[in-house]
This record gives C-alpha cells, sequence and structure tokens, in this order.
C-alpha cells in the first residue's frame, strides 16, 4: 500500500475543505437571500428550522474532526475560514459554529476519553449534532474559578447539581460541556475544577431550562438560564493532561485566538457595505466617498480588515490543538479584545455612514451594531482582559528588571518589530504604582502594539503593501491617543451623594 506524504495528505483535505467551504457558501445564498431574507430573519427570536437544516447539511464541523473518528482531520485554519465564511453573511451564524468548535469539539477532541469521543464525533459528523459549553453561573461570572456547581462521585458516574445562565444555545445543543467543582464534604469544594459530557437525549441527563432570555441582539442565538441536575457515566469526564484549570485555560486562549474568524468575515461585509453605499449616494452633488472624512473613515475600517487578517494567519499557525495555550494569555487576551473592539467600531462606522435609514434592527448597519456589541464582554471583558495583559506585561518587566518602556518592547517577541514604528513614544519609565484604569489604557496599548507587530508580520509574507501601511498608520495613531489618555492625571471619584447643589433649575 502506498503511503502519502505529508504534502499530499494536506493537499488533499485543502480539496475536501474547498468543497465544504463552497456548499456552504452556496446554502447560506439560498436560506439568507433566496428563500428568506436575512434583515427579517434577524430581527425574530429563534431560526427557521430550515436555516439550520440546509446549513448544517453541509457538514461543516466534519472539517476540524479527526480523520480516525471519520472527520477531514483539519485544525484551527479550517475552523477560522468556516467562521469568516459564516460572519460575512449572520454574525449569529457564525457565533454558533464558534461555540460548536472552539467551545465544545476542540476541548472534546483534545482531552475526551476514546469511547465518550467516538460516540459524539459520529452524532456530529452523522447526525449533525450541535455542542456547547456551560461555565457561566448567575453569581460568578468571570469569577469562574468560584463556581458552585458541584458533583459527587458515585461508583461510575458523576452526580452534577448547580444553576448555569448565559450558555449560547442554550435548549438547542444535544451536548453541552458542563463545568463542577468536586465536593470534598463539609460544604467545601475542590479548588481545581473538571469537564463533563453531558448528553441531553439520554435518560438524567437532560437540562432543564428555567428562563430563556430576551437578549439583546443576536436573536437567532437562545440564551437562558439552566438548571443542572444531571448524572453523567464516568467515561463522559475529560481527562486534562495536567488540571481542570489548565485544561480551561487552554480551552478559552484557543478559543479566543479564534475570534478573529467572527471578525473577519463581519468586518469585510462592514467594509463592503460602507464602500458600496459611499459610492452610490451622492450629497452636494458628489458621491460621499469623495469627501475626505469619509475617506478617513473606510481607511480605518481597512485597517481593521488588515489587523484581523493578520490575526487569523498567526491563529492558524498557532493555536493548533497539538498546542498548549494555557500560557498565552497575553497574546489571546489582546487578539480576542482587539478584534472585538474593532468589530463593534465597524459597524458603528457603517451605521454613521448610511445614517437615518441604518437606524433599523432590519438594515445591516443597525442590527450590526447591536449583534457585535456583546463580542466585547463574553469570555471575558475587555476591560478585564486589558488589565490582564498589563499586569502580565508589568511583571514581566519586572522579573526581566526593565524599568524603560520602550527597552522591554524592543526586546519583547510581541513587539519587537513594532518597536521600530513606535521607537518616538514609548521612551519612558513605567510608573511604580499604576491605578486600575490606568492599567486598562496600559493594556489597551499593548494590544495594539501586539497588533502592529502582527500586521508587520503579515506584510513580510507579501499581504497588499497599501492595506499594511495604513494599518500602521492608524494603530500607531490609536497608540499615540492611548498613551495620552495614559499620561493625563485622572484621579476623579464617584460622588454617591451626586444630587446635592446639581439641579440646574436652581441656577437658571
Amino acid at each position: 500500500m502506498q503511503i502519502q506524504s505529508i504534502a499530499e495528505v494536506g493537499s488533499n483535505l485543502d480539496r475536501q475543505f474547498e468543497k465544504i467551504l463552497k456548499r456552504l457558501k452556496t446554502k447560506m445564498k439560498s436560506v439568507y437571500h433566496e428563500r428568506s431574507d436575512i434583515n427579517e430573519l434577524g430581527i425574530n427570536r429563534g431560526m427557521p428550522p430550515f436555516v439550520m437544516r440546509e446549513i448544517m447539511s453541509t457538514n461543516p464541523f466534519s472539517a476540524i474532526i479527526p480523520t480516525e473518528y471519520g472527520g477531514l482531520g483539519g485544525d484551527t485554519k479550517e475552523s477560522i475560514a468556516l467562521m469568516a465564511a459564516a460572519s460575512y453573511e449572520s454574525l449569529a451564524l457564525s457565533l454558533t459554529f464558534g461555540i460548536n468548535m472552539a467551545l465544545f469539539l476542540q476541548p472534546v477532541i483534545k482531552a475526551g476519553q476514546p469511547e465518550a469521543k467516538v460516540e459524539v464525533l459520529k452524532r456530529f459528523i452523522e447526525q449533525q449534532n450541535m455542542g456547547g459549553l456551560m461555565i457561566t453561573e448567575p453569581d460568578f461570572g468571570s469569577d469562574a474559578l468560584n463556581m458552585q456547581t458541584s458533583y459527587t462521585e458515585s461508583g461510575n458516574s458523576a452526580k452534577l447539581k448547580g444553576t448555569k445562565h448565559w450558555a449560547g444555545l442554550t435548549g438547542w445543543a444535544d451536548f453541552w460541556l458542563l463545568t463542577a467543582r468536586k465536593d470534598m464534604g463539609g460544604k467545601s469544594l475542590a479548588r481545581d475544577l473538571d469537564f463533563f459530557i453531558c448528553d441531553v437525549t439520554q435518560p438524567k441527563q437532560g437540562i432543564v431550562v428555567e428562563e430563556r432570555f430576551n437578549n439583546l441582539g443576536l436573536y437567532q442565538i437562545p440564551y437562558g438560564r439552566n438548571r443542572i441536575d444531571v448524572e453523567i457515566p464516568g467515561v463522559q469526564k475529560l481527562v486534562p493532561e495536567k488540571s481542570g484549570v489548565k485544561l480551561m485555560l487552554d480551552l478559552l486562549h484557543r478559543s479566543r485566538m479564534s475570534f478573529p474568524g467572527m471578525a473577519i468575515g463581519f468586518i469585510q461585509r462592514m467594509l463592503d457595505e460602507a464602500i458600496q453605499h459611499c459610492q452610490q449616494r451622492f450629497v452636494g452633488g458628489k458621491s460621499l466617498l469623495s469627501y475626505d472624512q469619509v475617506q478617513q473613515r473606510i481607511s480605518q475600517l481597512q485597517a481593521y480588515f488588515t489587523t484581523v487578517s493578520a490575526f487569523c494567519v498567526n491563529s492558524s499557525a498557532k493555536a493548533g490543538l497539538k498546542n498548549d495555550l494555557s500560557t498565552i494569555g497575553i497574546e489571546a487576551n489582546a487578539v480576542k479584545s482587539i478584534a472585538t473592539d474593532m468589530m463593534q467600531a465597524a459597524s458603528q462606522t457603517l451605521l454613521q455612514l448610511v445614517g437615518a435609514k441604518g437606524y433599523k434592527l432590519n438594515h445591516i448597519a443597525g442590527r450590526s451594531t447591536v449583534d457585535s456589541r456583546p463580542f466585547q464582554i463574553f469570555e471575558g471583558s475587555n476591560d478585564m482582559l486589558y488589565s490582564q495583559v498589563a499586569e502580565s506585561i508589568i511583571k514581566l518587566m519586572r522579573k526581566a528588571r526593565h524599568t524603560n518602556v520602550l527597552d522591554f518592547i524592543n526586546g519583547f517577541e510581541l513587539t519587537a518589530n513594532a518597536g521600530n514604528v513606535v521607537k518616538d513614544l514609548f521612551n519612558f519609565k513605567l510608573k511604580d504604582s499604576i491605578p486600575q484604569r490606568k492599567l486598562v489604557e496600559f493594556g489597551q496599548i499593548f494590544s495594539r502594539l501586539i497588533s502592529l507587530e502582527k500586521v508587520l508580520k503579515l506584510g513580510d509574507k507579501g499581504f497588499a503593501a497599501e492595506l499594511i501601511d495604513g494599518a500602521v498608520v492608524h494603530l500607531r495613531q490609536d497608540i499615540q491617543q492611548l498613551l495620552a489618555a495614559y499620561n493625563a492625571d485622572n484621579q476623579t471619584q464617584v460622588i454617591e451623594d451626586y444630587r446635592s447643589q446639581s439641579n440646574w433649575l436652581s441656577f437658571v
């Protein structure tokens, strides 16, 4: 029997994946533009059954399932490409893909027990099942390590009890990854956490949806509050290489590194819509596109497109399942925060350019502004992630005994090339004590430096030079503005009793 070379296997994967991608785009055109209107679908809760049925008939998730389980054997590049194709048409669909691939399938493929993986992956391929992840609890959002969902072991099974909310695909998914801490007795829970595959189609594994949320935006994805009272076979427990916390960090960082997949198609759509509108809209006898301010706004959109393209290339190379991403918090947090900030800014720009008619949920500008906003919140609020980036950078600087920020930038792997572009801006010493509000700004600055680094490396690969140059200019301008805010003295505090002597009518 002839053994295929690595190159031949890769080429075969590319050909098969291109077929899936082409079929997906054809199906999206059919369900969103021919059989229905995406602008009307987007303002209604839920999704007509035929939409998901037609889209899932392309078997998109088979692209990232290993060949030994019947898939194509792809990885991060394929998952990013699928999300990108979906987000050009529907941000809700792209997020549905992201939930299934990054938050369910990839951790199951990496840490699931063989017997469980066979069943789960088989049903994903043959029955187009879906899966999600439940971490967040009503009293413990970002503070996930203090979750109160617990489990006890009895024989060959584990009994889980607790409450989870804001899990995308609530009431839809066939499988859930549930996180819980072991009950140690005496109202004490283990410090580490564990992951369990819950198959809601099986006895004793049903999850009760206690409330469905009227979420603001992303109407096609159901969210809600879920009561967990299930008994799960031991074979459905994930087995981490080190610890549950490390597995969660690896999972979340890989997911955050995949956010550019959702961002790139969305931003490209905002860019295409903006250019088309401004070419066709005439004010004062000339097209909007001929106005300088409009040129500035659309060039900013192109800078977002270029930056997130750089993220996609970078993540495709780094975020594969074979890699342990538990320790790349700085990079993953920066990528997620910048990509999602750019998504929201892109939608705001399109809305501004389109004007009044864009201020409708059934117009792509208005709907996109609402749909993209939660991306800055879930999987870690961007303010929190920027603060974590800053804290990690400062820790590295102090460990290396660096006090000059430029010296650190020039020697840090994630910013070394970017230092040449901004060397006139960073020749200053790190402050001894930095309040939290300044940490967030410092994290925003470094996240843009990391973005600048990715853009420069993309340019080295041959990406369109004019787009690279434009992105560098815009990123440098953003950094300058953030540095001005960082260096400004602002220690204002909340005045709780602000009503005293503050009624404007008293001063007329």
